[in-house]
């Protein structure tokens, strides 16, 4: 190629990792910088860059690294986990570990799987993420160039380990390759006048529309314009950790803004609207190379406290929310989904490590008979819903859409002394799976009578399934809806759920026939979209409009929910609470006893199959004609 050296490189076979030591690899020093000192500020980077795309390489085939980053409520989250894969009778029960002294030692410790390095410009930040794509295709380190004393480029090509520069984004001379000018390198494709968007397409030319890539599995995370804000959320949130997984399956990374009203504050001379035309250009290029057949998994999310949204000093005109659903509207019609590495609690590590967990082939989950119903008083004799003047409510207790977020979140949550004294709905994407499978086995091993299992929104992935339907806006594409079905019948099945907890529908259309069609075939028990009529019966699925969420603290929240029932003349309630602790639904619960003992909180089955009862005894409310209050 001009100007970018790609150097041919020799494949070598790795051994697999049966008996061999785990590697442990403390990189939580990375966390510690003085934000004030660039030097401290590209240490974190470079060091967290160059062992999350080494990470991936080297856990591709066998899980043989790990390592110690995310930290979160007083805990090291990445310990927890290794921790209950290594109890007696677990996984790792047993096997050895050896710890790495530093990333000098982790290089020549791995050096056989590594071929090189990837050398990128941080003038022009989207490059890093190029790197990480092409450091998965090419087995190299993705490494920021900086020739200065005591930098990682010079510790570990320039002494150490040596390793070759096999792809690099500058010039022999030190300039940088993308310039917004002419062609896009090595292509005859004309610039598009930003340096940002030409390496996204260059890398869409090279990687993406030549099948190099898994263009079924992307990465959108924060580019190397961190380095100039690296305050604007905690340490950890430059996400680099989170590329592990990516990298192991030779994905492709993007950063993006999604608006085409607005200029992105990293590039604030592009033409309007490029940074979304290049987007729907790669989701085009990744949708005919993978998306036919399979839905595009996204890990990440909008950097909303970088980049693109109203947040503090990110730059944007819009907020967060209309930036997600924004980003979720366009994503979905080239059939994306998101696995929603939000901020806040964005930050995962060792997905390649635990990629390789051995998950059963089903966990099942039991659901009720109308036998057991009319034995708990819940039914008449002739089958009709025994309400007694009662009013049924459910929790719907996520959102663990994200891998990250379950990561971080669930460990004081799942263990918390208070969970199993009253039901819940616990809703988390079975498509985690992928990056956090030892989680959801945890939960189901450990689970009590009063857990239940739905997914959260919008399946087994999060998208707006109003944008599979046709006609398809922003893409024109044919219909998404039996890829969609068979990408979520798949892990519906072997996590046993029936329920989709909630449906986002964001800015795109509501479900029409189709679409509840589409959601028949693998949840049937149960949907909670948000634009459609308060109740439905769809065949035999039945269908409840989503209502309110409920975060407050325990007073409020209980006085919000007896007003919410007492408004509403369909005697069956859902109330949506995110990243809630079993002792806060426990207190919410109580009070609400105390202000109405005629609300009674509900099973997720029995809360459902109750529900499906009313609307066939109920023809007005079956077909959504029930007024709301």
């Amino acid at each position: 190629m001009r100007g970018i050296i790609v150097a041919a490189i020799a494949v070598t076979s790795a051994s697999t990792a049966a008996g061999e030591p785990i590697g442990v690899f403390d990189l939580t020093y990375a966390l510690k910088f003085d934000a004030k000192d660039a030097d401290q500020v590209a240490r974190a980077w470079d060091h967290c860059h160059a062992v999350a795309t080494l990470q991936g390489i080297v856990n591709r085939d066998a899980p043989r690294l790990y390592v110690r980053f995310v930290e979160a409520s007083g805990r090291n989250v990445d310990d927890y986990w290794l921790g209950r894969m290594s109890e007696p009778g677990r996984w790792l029960a047993g096997r050895e570990r050896r710890t790495v002294p530093d990333i000098s030692a982790l290089v020549t410790e791995y050096r056989r799987f590594i071929k090189g390095v990837v050398l990128y410009d941080e003038r022009v930040p989207a490059t890093s993420n190029v790197a990480s794509t092409i450091a998965g295709v090419e087995d190299l380190i993705a490494l920021r160039y900086d020739p200065s004393p005591g930098s990682l480029y010079r510790q570990l090509c320039g002494a150490g380990p040596r390793l070759p520069v096999r792809v690099k984004f500058l010039t022999d001379t030190g300039l940088p390759i993308f310039t917004g000018k002419g062609k896009i390198p090595d292509t005859d494709i004309a610039s598009t006048g930003s340096a940002k968007c030409d390496a996204h397409l260059w890398l869409k030319a090279h990687y993406i529309d030549t099948g190099k890539v898994d263009a079924g599995l992307a990465g959108f995370y924060l580019d190397a314009y961190w380095l100039k804000v690296p305050t604007a959320c905690s340490a950890n949130h430059h996400t680099l950790t989170n590329h592990d997984f990516f990298v192991a399956k030779k994905g492709w990374f993007f950063d993006l803004n999604t608006w085409a009203d607005e200029v992105p504050v990293d590039d604030k001379t592009q033409r309007l609207g490029t940074d979304l035309d290049t987007l729907k250009a790669m989701l085009l290029s990744a949708y005919k190379q993978a998306g036919k057949d399979r839905m595009i998994h996204i890990g990440g999310f909008t950097p909303w406290a970088y980049k693109y949204t109203t947040h503090g000093g990110a730059g944007g005109k819009h907020d967060g929310v209309p930036t997600e659903w924004e980003f979720g509207k366009t994503a979905s019609a080239y059939n994306a989904f998101v696995d929603a590495d939000a901020i806040g609690l964005g930050a995962m590590a060792n997905a390649s490590f635990f990629m390789h967990f051995p998950l059963k082939e089903r966990y099942p989950q039991p659901w009720v008979t109308h036998g057991q119903l009319k034995e708990r008083g819940y039914l008449t004799a002739d089958g009709k819903v025994n309400f007694a003047g009662r009013d049924f409510i459910i929790f719907y207790v996520g959102d663990y859409d994200s891998a990250a977020w379950v990561y971080q979140f669930m460990p004081g949550a799942w263990d918390h002394p208070d969970r199993g004294k009253i039901p819940l709905m616990w809703c988390i994407s079975p498509v985690l799976d992928r990056r956090a499978p030892m989680a959801l086995d945890y939960f189901r091993r450990t689970a009590t009578k009063n857990d239940h299992f739905a997914a959260a929104d919008n399946g087994a992935g999060y998208l707006n399934p109003g944008m599979l339907q046709e006609p398809r806006p922003i893409s024109g594409l044919p219909s998404g809806l039996d890829a969609w079905a068979r990408h979520c019948e798949r892990y519906y099945k072997r996590w046993d759920i029936t329920i989709t907890g909630f449906v986002i529908d964001g800015y795109a259309p509501g479900l029409n026939e189709k679409g509840l069609d589409c959601y028949a075939r693998f949840s049937p028990n149960g949907i909670v979209p948000q634009k459609t009529p308060p109740s439905l019966l769809h065949g035999n699925m039945p269908v409840i409009r989503a209502d309110h969420d409920v975060n407050q603290a325990p007073d409020e929240a209980a006085r919000v929910i007896c007003q919410r029932v007492k408004a509403r003349k369909l005697p069956f309630h859902w109330f949506r609470n995110i990243l809630k602790t079993p002792d806060w639904y426990v207190a919410v619960h109580q009070k609400v006893k105390e202000l109405n003992p005629k609300i009674e909180l509900l099973d997720a089955p029995t809360f459902f199959e109750l529900y499906r009862v009313y609307l066939r005894n109920h023809p007005a409310g079956a077909k959504g004609e029930v007024p709301l209050s």
